[in-house]
């Protein structure tokens, strides 16, 4: 997930999605496909292309919106936070075109941990994709051009090796990106995950290393957690690297810090993004940047 200050809309689209099917990846994700009217115009820029996703709330069967124009994300903040949609940002991890649907994969934050009350573990979203059925009723903010703003992994020419890093929350997008690899590029890849059966196949044509990492019972990796270890003790290749980090924002911090500052990378091609923060809502995220948006436009 990714929290933007103020979402526009053109180059993207409202479209009315439902659910298709589900599959439960590993103990720790599960897979959404959707399916909806008009998904021809819905075009993804592949490798951690990003969309906005609106839940309803629990006593609704489709989000409520009072306006899907230009002026929707002031019409939604204005809403009663009891009855406006919740926003949620993630990745389309695969798109097809006969039949038009995309899948989403939805980390599940511990919305499936029997030792928590179901009511209070994980997120809204979590919990929702853990309990979604064909059907269900969803709304998102997509893009309807292949270049847009929700593509951020966009290595500069002269880059001579890529490295990524991400937790559960960055899988998808990780995915996404070897898969857009070209034959030969050299990468090298550390993904955290909770449990050994959330390793996924990462299909590639790209010259990948990819290095799977447990968090180990009890670590919450808010000192930048089993990846920052793993990084400290790598050998990196030779020549210009661009580097993509995403995640928990601490950690994402921390590894930055490291590459930059220890590693000597340039911080022009470090591209690094919170997915989340531990002890905050998206919701949180957004008032802040709101905020400092706000308070940025006052001193112009």
């Amino acid at each position: 997930m990714t929290a933007t200050a103020t979402p526009t809309t053109a180059p993207f689209r409202f479209f009315d999605v439902q659910v298709a099917r589900t599959r439960r990846l590993g103990p720790s994700m599960v897979r959404i496909t959707f399916t909806g009217e008009r998904l021809e115009e819905l075009v993804s820029g592949g490798r951690d292309q990003r969309f906005k996703l609106f839940l309803p709330q629990p006593h609704q069967t489709a989000p409520v919106f009072d306006d899907m124009g230009d002026g929707w994300y002031t019409a939604w903040r204005a809403q009663d936070p009891a009855e406006r949609p919740v926003m949620r940002s993630y990745t389309i991890r695969e798109q097809r075109p006969d039949p038009c649907e995309f899948d989403v994969d939805f980390a599940l934050h511990g919305a499936d941990d029997p030792a928590s009350p179901a009511l209070d573990s994980g997120g809204p979203a979590s919990r929702w994709a853990l309990r979604a059925r064909p059907g269900d009723r969803l709304t998102v903010l997509a893009p309807a051009v292949e270049d847009n703003g929700g593509v951020d992994f966009r290595p500069p020419p002269g880059t001579d090796w890529i490295l990524l890093t991400g937790d559960e929350t960055a899988l998808p997008a990780i995915a996404g990106i070897l898969s857009w690899l070209s034959p030969g590029t050299v990468a090298k890849v550390w993904i955290e995950v909770g449990h050994e059966d959330d390793r996924q196949p990462l299909p590639t044509f790209a010259d990948v290393e990819v290095t799977w990492l447990v968090r180990s019972h009890g670590r919450d990796g808010a000192d930048g957690g089993p990846v920052l270890d793993a990084l400290r003790a790598a050998d990196l290749p030779e020549g210009t690297p661009y580097s993509w980090i995403a995640g928990e924002a601490g950690t994402v911090k921390a590894v930055r810090r490291h590459l930059v500052g220890e590693r000597g990378f340039d911080r022009r091609a470090v591209k690094f993004t919170g997915y989340w923060r531990r002890g905050a809502t998206e919701e949180d995220l957004i008032a802040e940047l709101t905020a400092a948006a706000t308070a940025a436009a006052g001193k112009e």
